[in-house]
């Protein structure tokens, strides 16, 4: 990803903290992040940040980072947008593989589980890893079908 690449960022009550936490720390790494949301500690629902997330994704061709308490709500509204390929990470060869074999657009985060430190790490290594193409970019291709059927 350039830094002319669109890149948005989002949270819920729950991931505020390190929301504003990342949207500090980008800018420092080369990236800057707008801010879809939510601006506030009140209670809100994490899927309408996902969604109002994702449709910029995929309008601008851009990259994401959603933040939850764990981060499995957000990865779960987030996929359920088609040409959404979001990847709850914890560990920093979760960001560097889901970008280079899953060419992944969002990066979930969970404030209650993931230090500030390693959020901030994670998303480095999430934006900073190209796709690596090749026998990968079949099986993303096949991620696309309506219809999975198993193999034998």
């Amino acid at each position: 990803m350039t830094a002319t690449t669109p890149l948005y960022i989002a949270s819920d009550h729950a991931g505020l903290h390190l929301k504003n936490a990342l949207v500090e720390y980008l800018p420092t790494v080369g990236f800057q992040a707008e801010d879809v949301g939510t601006y506030t500690g009140e209670s809100c629902d994490y899927p309408d940040f996902a969604h109002r997330l994702c449709q910029k994704v995929l309008e601008t061709g851009g990259k994401g980072i959603l933040i939850c308490g764990t981060g499995i709500g957000m990865s779960i509204a987030a996929n359920r947008h088609e040409g959404i390929r979001a990847a709850l990470c914890t560990h920093e060869f979760h960001a560097q593989a889901t970008r280079a074999h899953n060419d992944a657009n969002v990066l979930c985060l969970g404030e209650r589980v993931t230090a500030p430190g390693l959020a901030c790490l994670l998303a480095r290594i999430f934006l900073t890893t190209a796709f690596e193409g090749g026998r990968h970019a079949g099986r993303i291709a096949k991620l696309a079908l309506n219809t999975i059927t198993a193999s034998k």
